[in-house]
């Protein structure tokens, strides 16, 4: 059992790999953590997040409390690795699960040599799109804010960085690859161009973030037992 209590003085800095729940956003993580720690004595308690995961995403959050609330820019900075699970044959206008399917496509004719490839077409430095649903800003506004509203989004490219990428898994309809990649990529938007490569659709329906600078899967700790170890006699459900 984590014990967080007695090891650690919140306000010097503390930098957790929580793994975010599915459906969790990562602000909810950081006002239940904060919650905990206030309700302990640290009213003032600084506490944030060093990128942010999607709520249908999971794995390594790192949430950042008291004086390591300065350092999470820099970690933000940082490459990330990825497990992502796609859809081919079928698009949604987030590009993720979050809306139902709008257009379906063939992909009986996608062969494993052929996804590699595409995968491979990835490496290295590039634009990218965005998702129309997204937290990019757009004149001050949330982007995913204004595609709500029914207005009109254009999405300006932004440059990122392709490390690493392998194919995991093949079995149509559904592939399975691991990236590496810098901030600010959208696997959102890899998942998408990915099926328009293919001459086909796709969308994303499952991803772990497995990495995040230093910080590996294996570090990760749940959210469950950092609050059970803040405050343990805390009835609060997850």
């Amino acid at each position: 059992m984590l014990d967080l209590t007695n090891k650690y003085d919140f306000p010097e800095g503390l930098v957790l790999p929580v793994d975010k729940p599915y459906r969790w956003s990562s602000a909810d993580v950081v006002r239940k953590i904060k919650g905990a720690i206030k309700r302990l004595g640290y009213k003032t308690i600084k506490v944030g997040h060093a990128g942010t995961l999607d709520p249908l995403a999971t794995g390594i959050l790192l949430v950042c409390i008291g004086k390591a609330t300065k350092r999470a820019e820099e970690m933000q900075a940082l490459p990330k690795e990825y497990l992502a699970e796609v859809e081919l044959g079928a698009t949604t206008p987030s590009y993720d699960l979050e809306h139902e399917i709008d257009n379906r496509y063939p992909f009986e004719h996608i062969t494993k040599e052929q996804v590699e490839e595409v995968l491979q077409s990835f490496l290295g430095e590039q634009e990218q799109i965005p998702p129309v649903f997204s937290a990019k800003r757009l004149d001050g506004k949330r982007a995913y804010k204004l595609a709500r509203q029914g207005v009109e989004v254009e999405m300006k490219p932004s440059i990122i960085n392709i490390l690493e990428i392998e194919l995991i898994s093949f079995s149509l309809p559904r592939i399975i690859f691991r990236v590496k990649c810098s901030k600010g990529t959208y696997i959102r938007s890899m998942a998408f161009d990915i099926g328009k490569k293919l001459d086909s659709g796709g969308h994303l329906t499952a991803l772990r973030r497995t990495q995040n600078g230093d910080f590996l899967a294996k570090d990760m700790v749940q959210l469950e037992d950092v609050l059970a170890s803040i405050a343990p006699d805390d009835t609060q459900e997850i």
